[in-house]
């Protein structure tokens, strides 16, 4: 047998581990955490191939559920509870004015504070301590300048809980089972505002209208709980925010120029400025004629009215956000906006108040699809930009924006031309916002080979 010569015996284990190390590499033993190029979507999401434990599951629904409960009480009950302390309605008017121009100029803010945020579990957690803490500060002290401080403190922080929410949401799970995660967030959601309203209700009947803010203010406490069931970490959190919205490291993330150069984006903002615009101000409309109806029943067919699109957005937004991985996510817009101008001519013709109530099954259908589709969609549109937040937040403002034209569009038309007009008018408005998502809105699903692969 040939003798080795010692050097090359003492090469030959240094060349092995080498090519074991080049062949580990090769075999994906070491895969890098980003390629050049489009992000790629990862195969499981961030919480590996089975997904998130249940206990972060359940920790996610927890906190949706109670923060709905929460932000419930800043609905009609502050209109209630401003009349007991014999305010003028002037005032109340400018009280709710200033919480909808905060709401209305920081939404983009919002979304960028979250998206600075390494945490945004952090995030999440601050803005609903200071919803809670706003809630307080009405029942405590509601003198004037502290219930305006209060209102724009609550609509400071809902900009910021409302993304926080949903980057959270996208992060657990990953991208490719975003649709399913959005829609059980809806479906929570619908669920715990039912359940305040009643609550709260019921507490402000029996025991006092400032008792419904102290309960709002006590319903952080099981949230923020809720929300520790959530995995922490900071860097494990901004990874998981990153792929939420499927965004390369921050430093490669683009300036907010990049959102006005998103067609996709501009594209879907105009449709829901549009969509808000015929929406927003169609249940206030309804009422008016249904107290000029039935004026002895027209505050529980009210409560109907808000009642049914709750029931069937808790019942189909699970279902939605499945289909949105199935189908598309242009098919499930296209019904969400249809029910809409559906919606309004039915309205114009239909004269039993018990007909109405049911009519609102299409506002259900609505909500249900766009509770799903408005994070996903942006989300879609964003990645690799690693502003999803920010982009959220325009989103936001500019269904603010409609939402607020509504309202005065419909008064002009109801009293000028009549409820059957105005209900006709918002249907074209709806019908023109379908047209725009058929004609110009693009399908923002990604089909690439890890979405395929993705299990369901």
């Amino acid at each position: 047998m040939t003798a080795i010569p010692v050097t090359e015996r003492r090469a030959h284990p240094a060349r092995e581990r080498d090519t074991h190390r080049t062949d580990l590499r090769e075999r994906g033993g070491a895969r890098p955490l980003r390629r050049s190029g489009r992000p790629s979507e990862p195969a499981s999401g961030p919480a590996g191939p089975t997904g998130p434990s249940r206990r972060a599951t359940y920790g996610l629904d927890a906190f949706t559920f109670f923060i709905a409960n929460l932000q419930t009480g800043f609905g009609p009950f502050l209109a209630v509870y401003f009349t007991q302390q014999k305010w003028t309605q002037s005032d109340i008017g400018l009280a709710l004015t200033v919480g909808s121009l905060v709401s209305l100029l920081g939404q983009m803010p919002g979304g960028a504070f979250v998206d600075a945020s390494r945490s945004k579990r952090f995030a999440a957690g601050f803005s609903a301590f200071w919803v809670g803490a706003s809630a307080v500060m009405l029942a405590a002290l509601p003198t004037y300048l502290v219930v305006m401080l209060a209102m724009a403190i609550h609509s400071a922080a809902s900009c910021v809980l409302t993304p926080a929410i949903a980057a959270i949401s996208i992060g657990l799970v990953g991208h490719a089972r975003a649709g399913e995660r959005l829609g059980r967030n809806a479906s929570f959601s619908a669920i715990g505002n039912a359940l305040g309203a009643a609550g709260m209700g019921a507490i402000g009947y029996y025991l006092s209208n400032n008792a419904v803010f102290y309960l709002a203010g006590l319903l952080v406490i099981p949230a923020l709980v809720s929300l520790s069931f959530i995995p922490s970490g900071r860097a494990a959190e901004a990874a998981k925010a990153r792929a939420a919205a499927h965004e390369p490291e921050p430093r490669e993330a683009g300036g907010v120029a990049v959102l006005l150069k998103n067609r996709a984006l501009l594209c879907f903002a105009a449709c829901m400025v549009l969509f808000f615009l015929a929406n927003a101000a169609m249940l206030p409309l309804v009422g008016s004629v249904m107290t000029l109806r039935a004026s002895e029943t027209a505050t529980a067919l009210v409560a109907a009215c808000i009642m049914v699109p709750q029931a069937v957005l808790a019942l189909t937004a699970p279902f939605v956000g499945r289909l949105a991985q199935s189908w598309g996510r242009k098919p499930l817009l296209v019904i969400g906006f249809a029910a809409l101008p559906v919606r309004g001519l039915l309205f114009a013709f239909v004269n039993d108040p018990y007909w109405m109530v049911a009519i609102q099954v299409f506002d259900g259908i609505s909500a249900s699809v766009l509770g799903v589709m408005v994070p996903l969609i942006v989300s879609d549109v964003t990645r690799g930009t690693g502003r999803f937040n920010t982009a959220l937040g325009a989103v936001g403002t500019g269904m603010g924006i409609g939402a607020a034209l509504s309202t005065a569009l419909a008064g002009f038309m109801a009293d000028e031309l009549g409820s059957q007009t105005a209900f006709l008018g918002l249907a074209v408005v709806g019908a023109v916002g379908l047209a725009l998502v058929l004609l110009i809105m693009p399908e923002t699903r990604r089909r690439d080979g890890d979405e395929a692969r993705e299990p369901s």
